[in-house]
């Protein structure tokens, strides 16, 4: 996180990264102001606005709406985004590391990151992370995942 818990990844009804350009398109043409945006950004965005169902991951993935996989799908390329800038910019990584609601309890979230995360030497053991075991890597994988 940066400033705000606004910045990095769109979480259950927050926006993630935004460019600032939109604030400016959202005051001149909806007339927001600065609550109605905080109000925006902070409560109705993120997997709860982009899919219009819920912030929650396990409602949105027994969803056969396709806003609910549009909204999966968004954080897991943003999650994947991150990773890729964080590699490059520590020269690799040896662990992904899952926290949080998501992370500790989505065994669907963590697989899509980690087969997203193969070209960085990760491999990934299914039986692992269904399991709910502490460490979701194969023991030759490059990069350690849990």
């Amino acid at each position: 996180m940066a400033f705000t818990a606004l910045d990095g990844l769109p979480m259950g009804t927050r926006c993630g990264s935004l460019d600032p350009g939109v604030l400016l398109y959202l005051m001149d043409h909806y007339g927001m102001d600065a609550r109605a945006l905080e109000k925006l950004m902070y409560e109705q965005s993120g997997l709860l606005g982009v899919s219009g169902i819920s912030n929650d991951v396990r409602t949105l993935l027994a969803s056969p709406d396709a806003k609910a996989a549009e909204a999966l799908d968004l954080f897991v390329y943003h999650v994947g985004r991150e990773l890729g800038s964080l590699a490059a910019a520590l020269g690799g990584v040896d662990a992904l590391v899952f926290t949080g609601g998501i992370g500790e309890n989505s065994a669907a979230i963590r697989a899509r990151v980690c087969r997203g995360a193969a070209w960085l030497g990760l491999e990934f053991d299914d039986k692992a992370n269904e399991a709910g075991a502490r460490r979701i890597s194969r023991p030759e994988s490059r990069v350690a995942a849990g």
